[in-house]
């Protein structure tokens, strides 16, 4: 059987590839603890600068989780809480990613899979992208951590409509509530998703870290510390602001070094 999970590296960006064509990427058990596996693995890399998560094939993103592989992996509340948490392991982990995440979305993107792409940063999609969260005609509920990173990205009233009324939609609706970021045309879509990678990738890492971790963090009700605030500074200190900064003034672009 080949991987569930590909991870492929072109210079200072990686791509994780949901890798079951056969079944459009349908998400089991094992999909995800090795999805949870390979983000961590990315997440340690300092090098890195941007991830790509795609599905393998044109058909699909990923269709959901393996419906096929109920009756072994959630045929009890015992099954279910295993899978929930490896589900939510593997969520967190491209949540809470340090390097800036971009959801390659082409074909269908329901289910799981659109839990998933709702955890990435951006989110290209291609006209023939379709999505939805039909689990209402499978008697199932979306659990709370499931819940929460497509709350973040299309509200209460956004999440509710994908789950109450069960539709499958096109990226036009997508866009318009705000769950992609934009649509392309699908010859269109492998291009779109490098140049952003590469326009992600030319920034200063450390301060797309940042970035992440400040917007992350924004969404916490808490009030901020002194030392959160004080991190806001923390950018001056860096080799990369001495380098940005020369390049600007000489009219040239920036080689960041990530220090």
């Amino acid at each position: 059987m080949s991987e569930p999970i590909l991870v492929r590296r072109e210079g200072p960006i990686a791509t994780i590839v949901l890798n079951r064509p056969e079944r459009l990427n349908a998400l089991d058990l094992a999909s995800w603890r090795r999805l949870a596996a390979a983000a961590a693995e990315l997440d340690a890399d300092d090098s890195l600068r941007c991830i790509l998560i795609r599905g393998a094939g044109e058909k699909a993103f990923a269709a959901g989780a393996d419906i096929s592989a109920f009756a072994r992996e959630r045929a009890s509340v015992e099954q279910a809480r295993i899978y929930g948490e490896a589900m939510h392991v593997a969520l967190r982990a491209v949540a809470e990613s340090r390097h800036p995440t971009v959801a390659v979305i082409g074909g269908v993107c329901v289910g799981g899979g659109l839990e998933l792409a709702s955890v990435c940063d951006l989110r290209i999609a291609a006209r023939s992208s379709r999505f939805g969260a039909p689990i209402k005609q499978l008697g199932l509920t979306m659990s709370y951590r499931e819940l929460k990173g497509l709350i973040e990205v299309v509200g209460k009233s956004g999440a509710l409509e994908i789950l109450l009324e069960g539709r499958i939609f096109g990226p036009e609706r997508a866009l318009e509530m705000g769950l992609v970021n934009r649509v392309v045309a699908d010859e269109r879509l492998e291009a779109e998703a490098a140049e952003t990678a590469r326009r992600i990738a030319e920034g200063a890492p450390l301060v797309a870290r940042w970035h992440k971790k400040f917007v992350r963090r924004l969404l916490d009700p808490r009030p901020l510390t002194e030392a959160e605030l004080e991190e806001g500074f923390a950018s001056i200190k860096t080799e990369d602001y001495r380098i940005g900064v020369e390049a600007f003034l000489a009219k040239r672009t920036p080689q960041f070094t990530g220090s």
